[in-house]
């Protein structure tokens, strides 16, 4: 190894030394955004039946129930699974409607898969909320560092990035919540490595949601294994026989190790004001541009052309006949800001997907590649009826890192999903201990007034 540490036990002393009082406040205000915006977008979904049929084949199985699943209740209960069962279902949950938090260089997102595991162990064990966004926030890091050494092959070979890199976000969060060596917690990450799966193919379909439940769970797994001595080969991240090179190319190791505690990833983190895929946003922050400018009927816009990088391009150009087809499609982004002039959740569920109007616009909407346009930027061009033609670029749309969503956006956001939850009446309380969750003794109140 050339005197360098193993990527995973560099990681492992970071996880054991941080210290919560080091982490800049900026930083800890972050993590408290990114928990506000993760379990917004579960208690969004808390009806959707990917959510309640995982909640239903799971519970048949579950051990003493302790953690709460977001959303749910029963026989005037909330209902409640073991840990790793509650971590599942609940981070299906987080990411269902691909309305969450994006790492846009590794298109990972972080929140869904290490959230869930640590709110299910500090309602189970008692940590108090300090210790909660403490271990959130480096699982994030760790995640997207790890994100970052594979790509972008990784994904371009067909891994799901945000299931594979975060089931080790999960396992490191974990690790640091229940205090593991550093020598542990660098186990803990090497059996995540053995457990990490998703495939992009399976974007369309809840067996993406799978794979994304079982980061969550299986990090939690990896680090209750580590503690318990279970232990993990030292280069099992970036071996000859590793993860990242059994599942990608040769890594970049810097990106893991270099500037651990002084270069954030979690940063970099951005939060979507439309619940579809983040590449997507600027397509519809253009055709809501040009549908203000030219002010004119959808039946007077004789085509459309939108044109992106790679990544938009391979994920967006497809046929939509499903919801989570709609929520990764360049058509029906640019439909909806045409037709409708909003794109919220409702926008992007089966009534609106088989709505002819929307139908007939995607058949105008042509896709072309634009390799000058950076990820995240899409240009949309305009030709009507009578021959003009108009074009509109977006390099940064709403949410990106350069016009970033507000607290008060993101209080609002939880809001609305709160409602579509059937958790409204709860939402301000909520949302009071989210934002004071630093200084909260426990979560149980926390997790009742998601319930």
């Amino acid at each position: 190894m050339s005197g360098q540490p193993y990527a995973g036990e560099a990681l492992g002393r970071f996880l054991a030394a941080s210290r919560w009082e080091d982490i800049p406040p900026a930083l800890r205000h972050e993590a408290v955004r990114s928990l506000v915006n993760h379990l917004g977008c579960a208690l969004g979904v808390a009806r959707d039946p990917a959510v309640t049929t995982a909640l239903r084949v799971v519970a048949e199985f579950s051990g003493v129930p302790v953690a709460t699943i977001i959303g749910q209740s029963g026989n005037g209960q909330r209902r409640k699974l073991d840990p790793m069962s509650a971590a599942f279902v609940n981070c299906i949950a987080g990411n269902l409607l691909d309305y969450d938090d994006t790492h846009l260089r590794t298109v990972i997102h972080p929140a869904a898969p290490v959230a869930p595991p640590l709110l299910a162990l500090a309602e189970q064990r008692g940590y108090s909320g300090a210790e909660v966004l403490h271990a959130f926030l480096l699982g994030l890091e760790v995640e997207c560092r790890i994100g970052n050494a594979v790509s972008p092959g990784h994904y371009d070979r067909g891994w799901h990035i945000t299931s594979t890199c975060g089931v080790f976000g999960a396992a490191a969060g974990s690790a640091k919540l229940l205090g593991l060596t550093a020598t542990q917690a660098w186990h803990a990450l090497g059996i995540a490595a053995s457990q990490s799966a998703g495939l992009v193919e399976n974007l369309p379909s809840a067996a993406k949601n799978v794979g994304m439940g079982n980061a969550a769970r299986h990090g939690l797994l990896a680090a209750l294994l580590a503690q318990q001595g279970y232990e993990a080969a030292p280069a099992a991240i970036e071996g000859p026989l590793g993860w990242a090179r059994a599942m990608g190319d040769v890594p970049q190791v810097e990106e893991i190790t270099g500037g651990l505690g002084e270069r954030w990833e979690i940063a970099r983190t951005t939060y979507k004001p439309y619940p579809a895929g983040i590449v997507f946003h600027a397509v519809i922050d253009a055709c809501l541009q040009l549908r203000a400018e030219l002010d004119v009927p959808p039946d007077a816009i004789a085509a459309v052309t939108v044109a992106g990088d790679a990544l938009l391009l391979a994920r967006g150009d497809r046929v939509v006949r499903t919801e989570r087809d709609a929520r990764v499609s360049i058509h029906h982004s640019a439909a909806l800001g045409f037709v409708r002039g909003r794109a919220g959740v409702a926008e992007f569920e089966m009534p609106a997907v088989l709505d002819p109007a929307l139908v007939a616009f995607r058949a105008k909407v042509t896709a072309e590649l634009d390799a000058a346009l950076p990820r995240g930027a899409a240009r949309v061009t305009v030709r009507l009826a009578d021959g003009r033609e108009q074009a509109v670029t977006v390099l940064h749309p709403r949410g990106s890192e350069a016009r970033p969503m507000s607290d008060a956006e993101l209080a609002a956001k939880f809001r609305d999903n709160a409602v579509l939850g059937g958790a409204a009446d709860r939402a301000d309380a909520a949302l009071e201990a989210l934002w004071a969750l630093e200084t909260a003794p426990e979560i149980g109140g926390l997790m009742a007034l998601l319930a």
